[in-house]
């Protein structure tokens, strides 16, 4: 799958509707269904870790590049999945987890993190240093951004050990704001200048010199977007234009952040207009909720999950104080049903990994029928049928696979 990126990117240029997802995501249950589908399907796919979620110290997950690259052979090995048809990419890498800090120390921490990655294997490799640091304005201009990518770029290059075999860079930033979506006055999300696009990747060609032939995808907003509560859908018959952006760059593609829960006509459509490279990662965690929250509803103590769950996240709500707006009622809601999904940073607490076993050991034997299509649509229980597992997991799977499905479209439809 070495050249899988570039044989993709080669496609889509080529007019073909050609097109891979990035699964960004580090919940295990999430990561098996992603490969397990992609396995059935025959398919490559991309696996993403962000710098936030992993990096040398550990990030949020606890868990470092290499140690995240074991993780995710694991599940593969363990689910029956080929090794060879797993991509893995590294997320918004640059100095983004240490701001607080001066731009010199982050910098210098933001090398080791790209390094780190590039060893472990990581060979999608998103370089964003658009933020600023301690002391600087909250976005840096193209220029300076597209200098500090280019100084990561060469570390990555470094530690290739020569081998740069599958090596791919993704330059620009293009994603929504803490809280909520960037909307204008009319409540449209507008899509990225193609002429500030161009400007973008002019910068970092410059910047990258003779590494410039490295950088396969550019980040740009195409007008697909979600907030806590509500999807922004594509309008199908909207060309931004942003293919002109990439003229004297055969070699490169568009990526694009945010697509979760858009309608599965948006992800062929996307295709056809240069993204070739297209991101999910709440929308899964969604769907693992909501397979847990439809158990829950059943189980013998119904509800025992969402009272746990309540409790971890207002007893520590760092991950979703200043994302979630509204009365206390709105509030809850968001918490256990919001599309930004910030409940998927709480699973890993001790308690909700308790709650959570709890509920899976409490069905000892087949759920009826009746009981699973009070909860499960009947897509769910139809694909559950064709998965491996207990029924339980099978169950998790479906709903997850099912969320995926879209981006795994017919490419010759």
């Amino acid at each position: 799958m070495a050249d899988a990126l570039r044989d993709i990117i080669a496609r889509n240029r080529a007019g073909q509707r050609a097109a891979i997802p990035s699964v960004c995501s580090a919940q295990p249950d999430v990561l098996r269904a992603s490969l397990m589908r992609a396995q059935a399907l025959d398919r490559p796919v991309v696996i993403e870790a962000t710098s936030n979620q992993v990096n040398q110290d550990g990030g949020y997950t606890g868990i470092t590049p290499d140690g995240f690259i074991g993780y995710v052979q694991d599940i593969a090995d363990k689910a029956g999945v080929d090794r060879d048809r797993i991509i893995f990419g590294g997320d918004h890498l640059g100095p983004q987890a240490w701001r607080s800090m001066p731009a010199d120390a982050a910098m210098e921490k933001a090398r080791v993190l790209v390094r780190d990655y590039v060893k472990a294997g990581f060979r999608k490799i998103h370089l964003d240093c658009s933020e600023g640091c301690a002391g600087e304005a909250a976005q840096l201009g193209d220029a300076e951004a597209a200098a500090r990518s280019a100084d990561l770029a060469r570390v990555c290059v470094a530690a290739c050990d020569s081998d740069t075999t599958g090596l791919l860079f993704v330059v620009g930033t293009e994603v929504p704001p803490p809280g909520g979506a960037r909307m204008d006055e009319d409540g449209d999300i507008p899509p990225t200048d193609p002429v500030a696009a161009k400007a973008t990747l002019a910068a970092h060609g410059d910047s990258f010199g003779d590494m410039a032939s490295m950088i396969g995808g550019l980040v740009v907003q195409p007008g697909v977007e979600f907030s806590p509560t509500a999807v922004h859908h594509m309008p199908l018959d909207r060309d931004p234009g942003l293919l002109a952006a990439l003229n004297g760059w055969p070699g490169v593609c568009l990526e694009a952040h945010s697509t979760d829960y858009q309608h599965p006509s948006v992800f062929p459509r996307l295709a056809e207009l240069g993204f070739a490279f297209q991101k999910i990662g709440p929308a899964l965690t969604f769907a693992y909720r909501q397979a847990l929250y439809a158990l829950d509803q059943i189980s013998t103590s119904p509800g025992a999950l969402q009272v746990v769950m309540e409790r971890v996240m207002t007893e520590n709500p760092a991950y979703w104080q200043g994302h979630y707006h509204g009365n206390a009622d709105a509030l809850s809601h968001q918490r256990h049903f919001g599309l930004a999904d910030r409940i998927r940073y709480y699973w890993p607490d001790p308690s909700a990994q308790a709650a959570v076993a709890a509920l899976r050991g409490g069905f000892d034997g087949p759920i009826t029928d009746a009981k699973l299509r009070e909860v499960f649509s009947e897509d769910v229980l139809t694909r559950a049928e064709q998965l491996t597992g207990d029924h339980v997991q099978r169950l998790i799977d479906a709903q997850i696979q099912l969320a995926l499905d879209p981006y795994f479209f017919d490419e010759a439809a």
